[in-house]
């Protein structure tokens, strides 16, 4: 059997960021709709004295023909051998015959698809005519988070904020030529409280114990994702952010409620209500739920991801490689 192999390169090759955000959209709609068989992940600690932990994300969405499996492997020494600390490799499964089909970079179908989500959230959720963004956060995935916001509004100053002043300004420069095409100005800055008062759209992206801006500060109309709040001991969201937020939005209720740390610790003092958080992105698109209503208000949106994403941008990134040639080809 032939199995197409893709790298880094050929995946970047194959879509753009618009392709990925169309693809979490089905897959956010499909999950709402009872459409994905996802299970939980398995996690297997490897090595508990270095942290060393595999995590095993099988799936099947029917309508789209998407089956697979996409393996995340955490190993925190690596970064003293000089690898990466979370290699990634997603696999995918002919289900008509059982083989598999395409095996391809995880970490970079993992950075696409989760910039992706909150472009999507973004497209839908965010005042059309927002013109400044904040990124809070400058780490490996903030690049494609960055891009997708671009990609659905006419941004025309992007602000990047990081813990370290020095890795926001190199990120800033390195991300003025690499996205130069969407003409946005991409300003670092040293204290979100510089700019929080005016953004219109926010993305924090950390792995923050404690919020990363003044949730009393954000003005009516914002709207804000928030990607890094993955364990329920992370907390990068301000509560009075999600007291004030007159709408909420999740990728899946169930893994932000049980996994996310912005969400699980305010209502377990409760500080609000668990009904409140209780709707999916997926519902808004398929029109079961009410979006913005109006300009003045503040929207959230909650993800901890989920392999439905995984498997929809990986089918749609290996379709689109059969197509355009890109790949290499081996046989089994």
């Amino acid at each position: 059997m032939e199995i197409l192999i893709l790298r880094e390169e050929d995946i970047l090759e194959a879509v753009d960021i618009k392709d990925i955000i169309e693809a979490d959209k089905e897959a956010l709609k499909n999950y709402s709709n009872g459409g994905s068989d996802i299970p939980l992940r398995t996690v297997i600690d490897v090595d508990k004295d270095s942290s060393s932990t595999a995590i095993f994300m099988p799936g099947f969405i029917k309508d789209k023909n998407a089956l697979g499996m996409k393996i995340i492997d955490i190993y925190p020494e690596n970064i003293d051998k000089g690898l990466v600390s979370a290699p990634s490799t997603m696999i995918l499964i002919d289900k008509e015959n059982g083989f598999v089909k395409a095996i391809l970079d995880g970490t970079i179908l993992t950075r696409l698809r989760t910039g992706a989500v909150s472009g999507a959230a973004t497209e839908v959720l965010a005042n059309e005519g927002a013109k400044t963004f904040l990124l809070i956060g400058t780490g490996g995935q903030a690049s494609t988070q960055l891009e997708a916001v671009l990609a659905v509004r006419d941004i025309e100053k992007a602000y990047v904020c990081d813990v370290n002043y020095e890795r926001a300004e190199k990120f800033a420069e390195e991300m003025n030529e690499r996205l130069k095409k969407y003409g946005a100005e991409i300003i670092p800055i040293a204290n979100s409280d510089e700019v929080i008062g005016e953004v219109d759209i926010i993305t924090t992206v950390t792995t923050a114990k404690k919020p990363v801006f003044d949730g009393n500060k954000v003005k009516k109309g914002v709207h804000v994702n928030s990607v890094g709040s993955y364990t329920p001991d992370m907390q990068e969201t301000p509560l009075e952010l999600l007291v004030r937020a007159d709408k909420i939005f999740t990728d899946t209720n169930e893994g932000v409620i049980e996994e996310a740390g912005d969400v699980i610790i305010p209502i377990s003092e409760g500080k609000i209500s668990k009904e409140k958080v209780e709707h999916e992105l997926g519902n808004l698109l398929l029109g079961k739920e009410v979006g913005r209503e109006s300009k003045n208000e503040i929207t959230w949106f909650k993800t901890v991801g989920f392999a439905g994403l995984d498997l929809v941008a990986g089918e749609k990134i290996y379709q689109l490689a059969k197509e355009k040639g890109i790949g290499t080809k081996i046989e089994m």
